[in-house]
């Protein structure tokens, strides 16, 4: 277990002093479906968005653990899961792969304020035929001079209708080959670049989702991450750290969760003693206690793996499976702990089992997760 220090738990607790004002109306944002961008200037107060970037650009230089420390914080302070979502986005979609892979001239423009949140951004990477099959994209860009031409169209990208600037994954080679695919850094107002509208889902109603089309999008050779055909690299790179990022998030969602539920069963009474006497109650909720400490465990010790650069296909896999199957798990167990209270919106339980349904598809089903495994394993 993880020893932290005073100076890493300062980054846990960014969110305190912001937690009501940011808290302020969460139902009544998700009834709206809408993005909130008075609670989006609340995270950019926070200084949350610069954790885990160099201080040349404005960013706080603190490890992948310590950044997802900062993640679970903002989990366990916001009920909005939503904006949580958007925040970890934020980070991992154009911050990350821009600092590792981006030439000095695309740092010096967007890094600054990308780390501030005054630039928001997205990545561009799944298309209506190839979700979790990235190495068959169909979005193809094509060499022109000193450009490269894009054509094509992406689906369920998050972030899209509020983005400022996107990573679009694109194909420059031959299909279904690991070195066939690239990266480039797009404006939205560049010509040929469009945006659908928002797209309504069961959860996550804060975190806009919507479709991204190219039509004879021109965009410079300089705007490429990396070398032509490192595109898989980059993703691989990517991937690891948004499944880190995204469910520490939502291990601090399932902390708060489970204190929650034990107030509540500690206070709530039936047959005249708290419901938490009960072992029906009380088992249930030592099985979230179980998931939580387990989600934790899975989660810090893949990101010693990663930051050790050790083989952790199986340890991201893993993580995926386990922290998002036990978000869904302890969401549903809450709702039926709170009984009739949980079922109503005003309290926010049902809320939660939306949102963390999404966990369980987004970044790679289970299934896939699953199949990486058996894979790895030699079936």
């Amino acid at each position: 277990m993880i020893t932290w220090t005073a100076e890493q738990r300062e980054f846990r607790d960014l969110m305190v002093p912001l937690a009501d004002e940011l808290n302020e109306g969460h139902i009544e944002w998700d009834e709206k479906e809408e993005f909130p961008y008075d609670k989006w200037k609340t995270i950019q107060r926070s200084g949350l968005l610069a954790v885990p970037f160099r201080e040349e650009w404005g960013g706080r230089g603190q490890s992948l653990p310590t950044t997802m420390y900062a993640l679970e914080g903002l989990g366990y302070h916001s009920r909005d899961a939503g904006l949580n979502f958007s925040a970890s986005t934020q980070i991992v979609s154009t911050g990350i792969p821009l600092q590792r892979f981006g030439s000095k001239a695309l740092k010096d423009r967007y890094l600054p304020r990308i780390l501030d949140g005054s630039l928001i951004g997205a990545h561009a990477i799944t298309e209506p035929d190839h979700g979790s099959d990235a190495t068959n994209i169909q979005s193809v860009a094509v060499k022109d001079g000193d450009d490269y031409v894009i054509n094509g169209s992406k689906m369920f990208i998050s972030n899209a209708t509020i983005a400022d600037v996107f990573l679009l994954y694109v194909r420059t080679g031959e299909a279904g080959s690991p070195l066939g695919i690239s990266v480039f850094l797009v404006e939205r107002d560049t010509p040929g670049l469009s945006v659908g509208p928002n797209i309504r889902k069961m959860g996550l109603h804060s975190s806009p989702l919507a479709e991204v089309f190219f039509d004879e999008l021109r965009v410079p050779a300089s705007n490429m991450l990396g070398s032509e055909g490192a595109g898989f690299l980059i993703l691989d790179y990517v991937m690891k750290r948004e499944i880190l990022f995204s469910f520490s998030i939502n291990l601090g969602e399932m902390q708060h969760r489970l204190e929650r539920v034990v107030a509540y069963a500690r206070s709530r009474e039936q047959f005249g003693r708290p419901i938490g006497k009960f072992q029906g109650v009380s088992h249930k909720i030592a099985d979230m206690k179980i998931a939580v400490e387990t989600a934790r465990k899975w989660l810090y010790d893949t990101a010693e793996k990663v930051v050790a650069n050790k083989d952790s296909t199986i340890d991201v896999a893993a993580t995926k499976i386990t922290v998002s199957e036990a978000n869904k798990a302890t969401a549903l167990t809450a709702l039926q702990i709170f009984g009739g209270y949980g079922y109503l919106t005003e309290h926010g339980i049902e809320k939660d089992v939306r949102n963390a349904l999404a966990g369980t598809i987004y970044s790679g089903t289970s299934e896939i997760q699953r199949n990486r495994i058996a894979s790895m394993l030699g079936l």
